[in-house]
């Protein structure tokens, strides 16, 4: 299918430079973002009134590669049929002859990628951190007990966006997921160097990829740093990825807990936990706390002590303070606020 020119003679025609063959999505010439592959536009879905994005891919750089041009239609054509609250939308999807483009027409979010997000807002309290780590978890558990398995490959914090105004986190950019069989393995090489697994670069390996991209996504969100910062090239960070060197920035973490679960989601790919078992880890057991349940438990006043404490937790490296809440709390409180805190 080829893409439709707008009639630029139309005065009362949206400002399009492209529309799709369909008619339906109209695409401005605004970038959003852009990749190795990828360049991603803000479009308009005429139908519904909303604003979408509008990924397009040259298929030039995979021109010795027929097959792959092939395969990476049938895979996004397939990802269009995920619903998921935790994962970009994929609505439409089409192949422009005429200009060797492969097209993708997906929800956009109103903050833009997360990395861009967090340097914006350097002050974010750790249980922001893990609400959206939590949902970050959400949305690869979907993607692996997928049937097929779907592997994103390619998981890192510029491929994963935000709904600032309600905290709500989306992965993205599975136009390089992989979609596996029973033996949930794959075997060619893609991602970004930073956040890929060392298995990655043997072109065999799971699901687990995206544990380990995972990993690196938290170390970034808590450190503000990209992994492996201190390489000036690829080969220096794929040598230490396959020596089982960590990257500088983990010694920047202070709060062991958060080190322990970043390592948990680095280590040894038969040692890795899934996102389901990830997902009912003590790391997020703060997220349990409900304001309104704990004051029917424990009072008032232990509620505002607590609150005030939590507050103060700007920083990764600080728990509850015990002692300003002597008095404060009944005796049963302690086992509560220590499985809080840990």
């Amino acid at each position: 299918m080829t893409c439709v020119k707008p009639d630029a003679s139309d005065k009362d025609s949206e400002p399009f430079v492209e529309i799709d063959p369909t008619g339906r999505y109209g695409r401005y010439s605004e970038l959003l973002g852009s990749g190795a592959v990828k360049k991603v536009y803000r479009a308009f879905d005429q139908e519904e009134g909303i604003e979408v994005a509008w990924n397009q891919v040259k298929l030039r750089n995979f021109s010795d590669d027929p097959a792959m041009v092939d395969r990476l239609y049938s895979e996004v054509r397939l990802l269009r049929s995920l619903t998921n609250k935790n994962i970009i939308s994929l609505y439409s999807v089409w192949r422009d002859e005429d200009h060797n483009t492969l097209n993708f027409i997906t929800e956009v979010c109103t903050s833009g990628n997360l990395r861009e997000y967090r340097k914006k807002h350097r002050h974010v309290s750790m249980k922001a951190l893990k609400k959206w780590s939590k949902q970050i978890l959400e949305g690869l558990n979907y993607l692996h007990v997928h049937d097929p398995c779907i592997i994103h490959r390619d998981l890192n914090c510029s491929n994963v966006f935000v709904n600032g105004n309600t905290g709500q986190v989306k992965i993205g950019d599975l136009g390089l997921a992989a979609i596996v069989g029973k033996s949930h393995s794959a075997h060619s090489i893609l991602g970004t160097p930073e956040f890929m697994a060392p298995e990655l670069y043997d072109e065999d390996y799971t699901e687990m990829v995206d544990i380990y991209s995972f990993g690196m996504c938290v170390l970034e969100m808590v450190t503000l740093e990209i992994p492996y910062s201190e390489c000036d090239n690829v080969a220096k960070i794929y040598k230490k990825v396959s020596s089982g060197v960590r990257p500088q920035a983990m010694n920047k973490i202070k709060d062991l807990e958060v080190k322990a679960f970043i390592e948990k989601c680095l280590g040894h790919p038969r040692a890795r936990p899934s996102a389901d078992e990830l997902l009912k880890d003590p790391f997020f057991d703060v997220l349990d706390y409900d304001e309104n349940e704990f004051h029917k438990r424990f009072g008032e006043q232990a509620r505002d002590e607590l609150n005030k404490q939590m507050r103060r937790r700007g920083k990764v490296d600080l728990g509850y303070d015990e002692r300003s809440l002597e008095g404060a709390i009944p005796q049963n409180l302690v086992g509560f606020l220590n499985k809080l805190w840990r």
